[in-house]
């Protein structure tokens, strides 16, 4: 009873969320800011996860591998329950917003309305590792401007949520995204992430409209540098490694 009440409440905290205006925001700058997700307590016992090594599959080091400063980890395919409770109740939100935006780019829109499966396609096609992350900064730390691709299956959103009170927990660590315009300089966006509150952003491209119809305008994101404190996040990907 007490894991349908709680998936029960995450499914309403996404439903509460004015879709229309995010699909808006998504369109027009390929990001757009939630209202809260989690309660303080939540992203209190989802951050302290972190420390139990059991809970996840491996752990990345980002300067071994060139990729910034800090380190992240994903979970295993037992997901704590928060985890999978939000992600089931966000894909079928961020579904139609997927499947538009295909639409517009010419390309297969062919996801399934059931998460199960669509992750089950990406085992089927080698991609069978967990993409579900947990991500740790402290002071000095940041993450170079990347997409979180891992083969031919990829859903076009994803969502990370802010678990640490910016300017209280830690400062600097705004979220950031670049986009690459065509004939013209990139645009950059930074974001701070307020506790508990969930940002969508497009996993690779947007598409944007110019005078031969539409286009990818193709975006990656990152985090700025952690000038103090922890900050600690939620990454959840809709697609399989």
């Amino acid at each position: 009873m007490r894991g349908t009440t709680l998936e029960s409440a995450w499914a309403g905290r996404v439903a509460q969320q004015d879709w229309a205006a995010l699909a808006g925001e998504l369109d027009a700058h390929g990001h757009a800011l939630m209202g809260p997700l989690l309660t303080d307590e939540e992203c209190g016992t989802l951050a302290a996860l972190y420390d139990d090594g059991s809970r996840f599959r491996s752990t990345i080091d980002m300067a071994r591998h060139r990729f910034g400063e800090g380190e992240y980890r994903y979970f295993t395919h037992d997901l704590p329950e928060v985890v999978a409770g939000l992600r089931a109740a966000l894909y079928p939100k961020l579904l139609p917003i997927a499947r538009d935006w295909a639409e517009r780019l010419g390309r297969p829109g062919t996801w399934p309305e059931d998460l199960e499966e669509w992750i089950a396609q990406c085992h089927r096609a080698g991609q069978v590792k967990s993409s579900q992350i947990l991500l740790r900064y402290g002071p000095g730390d940041w993450n170079a401007l990347h997409r979180d691709l891992f083969g031919d299956m990829v859903f076009p959103l994803q969502v990370v949520i802010g678990l640490d009170k910016p300017g209280e927990d830690y400062t600097g660590g705004e979220f950031l995204m670049v986009e690459q315009r065509p004939r013209a300089q990139s645009r950059g966006a930074a974001m701070t992430l307020p506790q508990g509150h969930g940002l969508i952003f497009t996993t690779r491209d947007r598409p944007v409209r110019g005078a031969r119809g539409w286009s990818a305008a193709p975006m990656r994101h990152g985090v700025s540098l952690v000038r103090s404190g922890r900050r600690r996040t939620l990454g959840l990907v809709f697609h399989d490694a």
